[in-house]
């Protein structure tokens, strides 16, 4: 890459010894009973905040970076340059400027590869034989070193964006979630085209007198920053030696002292409620989707609202709304729950798949749901029903089998964008204080007048 194309960096040179990074060992990480792992929380000088996972037991090694920036920064006329980075990112880097040799090293030696880009965060997390670890990581620091971004890479990459939307395009799921979006207010980033598309990336700036790369190369500079990450490294090795790796890979990970992007307010309006959508779905059947806008649960996951209330409408038993709409013969299953959420809104989301002949009783199922929804909010909140579903988030949590280390560590490090390092692993899957106000103040969102 040009050098004239980016800024000086200011890094330590390779050879250079990094200062240490501070262990913080003064938190307890609440960690399954049966977990032998070992695990240690350090910050390296630049502010990038790690975890390890020393496992003596595993034939894989893993890591995952998770940057906290999404779609949700997508420049204006950029759509989908969050995820069009992502990309990007897997092709060469100055240390490493053969293309795709990242990726190549990782397939060579028993491992895989993947990234995924949401509204507020881009994840990157790999596995690989558990001896060669320490080549990989050096590989993969290098995504958020000196990553080359090269002009010939550019226009493919962008068609192979291109080439993953009209794949979604035939999804039914991201068509829903797609049409979600659309249905809001233009003036909120949940509004945005994640994806992006040769339109988005290409067609668009070139009308504008943009250049892609550029304003790519300037989004890295101005968003990607240490401070900003958080890396979990997962080995065989012991957490020294896994903390001296990732001290040597990563202290030249540069740091801006980016804030964190938040856009405070809920993307609907009164305007975008109370409607009905009706989508001719490319799978046959037919799905019945309700959804609220709700007070997101991350503001009170320990209390665990979303999860009780979940637990009561999802149920299947006996006198359930689920057990009442497949004895008319009109639902297959239901699911309940909070769907697309950020820290500032979230949604309440009921799906139900219909049978043919519950199509033709929609209006029916949409009353009966309000029926069964106001029972709740008027019944109370029995605390042996949080007591009961307490025990069932715990033993799930305490006695789970082991998750392959490369789904492990890209959970774990978006977990570490969201809760107190205490809370890592265990994140919201165990409600733990029982709080009838925060449980009833979700209830009292799920009204007609805020539905859609």
């Amino acid at each position: 890459m040009d050098s004239t194309s980016r800024p000086p960096e200011t890094d330590a040179p390779a050879e250079a010894v990094p200062p240490a990074a501070a262990a913080k060992g003064d938190v307890e990480i609440t960690r399954p009973r049966n977990d032998k792992r070992g695990y240690r929380r350090v910050v390296l000088p630049n502010d990038l905040e790690c975890l390890l996972v020393s496992d003596p037991d595993t034939d894989k090694a893993a890591a995952s970076m998770n940057v906290s920036v999404g779609y949700f920064c997508d420049p204006e006329g950029l759509e989908g340059l969050a995820h069009f980075l992502e990309h990007m990112l897997f092709y060469a880097s100055e240390k490493y400027p053969i293309e795709d040799s990242y990726s190549k090293y990782i397939t060579e030696h028993g491992g895989s590869t993947n990234a995924f880009t949401t509204c507020e965060h881009t994840n990157f997390f790999f596995d690989v034989n558990h001896d060669c670890l320490d080549d990989a990581l050096d590989r993969f620091a290098q995504f958020f070193i000196k990553p080359l971004l090269s002009a010939d890479a550019t226009l493919r990459e962008i068609k192979a964006v291109d080439s993953e939307n009209q794949k979604n395009l035939l999804s039914d799921p991201w068509r829903m979630t797609q049409l979600q979006n659309h249905i809001s207010l233009e003036s909120h980033p949940y509004h945005k085209f994640g994806t992006g598309n040769w339109d988005t990336l290409e067609v668009k700036p070139k009308e504008k007198g943009l250049d892609t790369r550029l304003e790519l190369i300037k989004f890295y500079d101005s968003h990607y920053s240490a401070n900003l990450m958080q890396l979990v490294v997962y080995g065989k090795e012991s957490l020294d030696n896994l903390q001296t790796l990732v001290e040597n890979k990563f202290c030249g990970v540069k740091n801006t002292g980016r804030e964190r992007f938040s856009f405070p307010g809920h993307p609907c309006s009164s305007e975008h409620l109370q409607v009905l959508v009706k989508a001719v779905p490319i799978k046959q059947g037919h799905t019945l989707r309700i959804l609220w806008p709700i007070t997101p649960n991350i503001q009170h996951y320990k209390e665990g609202p979303c999860k009780y209330v979940s637990h009561l409408i999802g149920h299947e038993g006996e006198g359930s709304l689920f057990y009442v709409l497949k004895k008319l013969g009109w639902a297959m299953s239901l699911e309940a729950g909070e769907g697309d959420w950020s820290y500032e809104f979230s949604f309440f989301s009921v799906v139900i798949k219909l049978t043919d002949v519950g199509h033709e009783h929609m209006e029916d199922i949409v009353g009966l749901l309000f029926r069964y929804i106001t029972l709740l909010q008027t019944s109370g909140t029995p605390k042996w029903i949080f007591d009961e579903l307490q025990t069932i988030c715990e033993t799930g949590f305490h006695y789970r089998d082991k998750s392959p280390p490369i789904h492990y560590v890209a959970n774990i490090s978006s977990n570490m964008q969201i809760y107190p390092p205490e809370d890592w692993l265990i994140a919201s899957s165990v409600p733990s204080k029982f709080s009838p106000d925060a449980i009833q103040g979700i209830l009292n969102e799920l009204t007609p007048d805020n539905v859609r």
